[in-house]
C-alpha cells in the first residue's frame, strides 16, 4: 500500500513538473513538440506521453489549471462578497497577472469557462445593483468586459494610458475606469 501512494504522489509531482514545463515552453513557442516539454521538466518522454498521451490532453490540462486559477481570482479580489468596485478593480489585477504569467495558456480555448463566465455575469450584477453599472443586457455587458480586458491586456508598457507606474495595477486602474465609464452612469 505505500508503494502505491508513493507513486501516487511522484504521479502528481512529475504532472505538476510537465504542466510548469509546457507553460514555459509552449509560451516561448507554442509548436514545441512534447520531448521539449519533456527535457524542460527534466524527464523522459515516455514519462510525459504516459501523462499525457496527446498534445490535445496536455492543452486540456493546462486550459483546466488556468481555470482554476481564475476561480481562486474571484475569491482572492472578494468578487463576490466585498464591495463590487474595489471586487472588479482587485480582479483585473489578479487577471493581468495571470495574463502575463501564463502567456501560452490564457490563449487556449475554452478559457475562461463557463463558471468563470458566470461568476463574472455575478459580479457585473453587483456592480448593477451598487449603480456602477447601469446597462442591462448581461451578454453585452460581458462581452465589453472581456474585449476590454484583453485590448488593456494589449496595451504595450510604454502606453502613454498606463502613466509609467506599476504595470499590472496601472492596467487594472484603467480597465475599472474604462469599464465602469462604458457601462456606467451617463454612458447611455
Amino acid at each position: 500500500m505505500t508503494v502505491t501512494k508513493r507513486l501516487r504522489a511522484d504521479a502528481e509531482r512529475n504532472t505538476a513538473r510537465i504542466l510548469e514545463a509546457a507553460e514555459t515552453v509552449l509560451a516561448d513557442e507554442p509548436g514545441a513538440p512534447l520531448e521539449r516539454v519533456a527535457d524542460a521538466a527534466g524527464l523522459t518522454r515516455a514519462t510525459v506521453h504516459r501523462r499525457f498521451a496527446t498534445r490535445a490532453a496536455l492543452l486540456e490540462a493546462l486550459g483546466a489549471r488556468l481555470e482554476d486559477r481564475y476561480r481562486q481570482a474571484f475569491e482572492d479580489a472578494g468578487a463576490l462578497t466585498g464591495e463590487p468596485r474595489a471586487a472588479l478593480e482587485r480582479l483585473a489585477e489578479r487577471v493581468f497577472e495571470l495574463k502575463v504569467g501564463h502567456r501560452f495558456a490564457v490563449g487556449l480555448p475554452g478559457t475562461p469557462g463557463e463558471e468563470v463566465l458566470t461568476r463574472l455575469d455575478d459580479l457585473l450584477d453587483r456592480l448593477r445593483a451598487a449603480g456602477a453599472v447601469t446597462a442591462v443586457d448581461r451578454a453585452w455587458c460581458r462581452a465589453v468586459c472581456l474585449a476590454l480586458l484583453e485590448r488593456v491586456h494589449d496595451l504595450p508598457a510604454a502606453s502613454p494610458e498606463l502613466g509609467g507606474a506599476d504595470e499590472v495595477r496601472a492596467r487594472a486602474e484603467l480597465f475599472t475606469r474604462t469599464l465602469l465609464g462604458a457601462l456606467g452612469p451617463g454612458a447611455s
